[in-house]
């Protein structure tokens, strides 16, 4: 079991719960408005620990994702630095499909008495009640969602757009304000073969890191 982190600077941990965070997805790969993301959530909801989970055997996705190995160490790359953030390989090391609601239910467990906070996009949140055992996941976190653009898939601009609606949304959660950014993974898989440099489609959809090391590893090839 990971040790429970430190309280931030200047928070007297006895005073709240830790507030813990996570933050799961496929990760393929992780990009620039996932970091931004994770950022917002450890600010504004003043997180002792974020845990980042790449998604192992993802109930939800047709496609076959590209390896853990490969995931988890993009991931390392696009968030290792952030403070309190904790890389974390459980749903990729469990057997069998990946549900949410296993996950928070370890962390409950791994914190006792914590404040526990899903982290999503609005795209998800508009989706959520078709996650497997939805009720639980909601019985045992605060969902913390960010908007996103409407328009976000592989031939999205860039420039800030319309962003989703969720005023039909009967759920309760927490709204993280965080800019428009029309990225997806799909984008960046879509924009792979073009040259890594700062001017390049790819290096403006995901970290530099994780820009060089896809190249590196030829990730995301179209066959010829």
């Amino acid at each position: 079991m990971t040790p429970h982190p430190e309280a931030p600077q200047g928070v007297d941990k006895a005073s709240r719960p830790l507030r813990v965070g996570m933050f799961g997805g496929a990760f393929d790969p992780p990009h620039r408005a996932h970091r931004t993301l994770a950022e917002a959530a450890l600010t504004q909801l003043g997180l002792d620990v974020l845990h980042i989970l790449p998604t192992g055997q993802a109930w939800h996705k047709s496609r076959v994702l590209t390896t853990a190995e490969h995931r988890l160490s993009m991931c390392q790359l696009a968030f290792g630095d952030l403070p309190n953030t904790r890389i974390d390989s459980r749903e990729v090391r469990r057997q069998g499909p990946s549900y949410t609601a296993d996950t928070l239910q370890e962390l409950g467990a791994e914190y006792p008495g914590a404040e526990l906070f899903l982290v999503l996009g609005a795209d998800q949140l508009l989706a959520f009640k078709s996650w497997v055992r939805w009720p639980e996941v909601l019985a045992q976190a605060t969902l913390a969602v960010a908007n996103r653009a409407t328009q976000i898939g592989a031939d999205a601009v860039h420039d800030d757009g319309e962003e989703m609606d969720l005023s039909g949304v009967d759920l309760p959660f927490r709204r993280l304000a965080m800019p428009l950014k029309n990225i997806s993974a799909t984008a960046v898989r879509a924009h792979v073969g073009q040259p890594v440099s700062g001017s390049s489609e790819l290096a403006v959809l995901v970290p530099e890191a994780v820009a060089s090391y896809i190249s590196q590893h030829s990730l995301y090839q179209k066959p010829p």
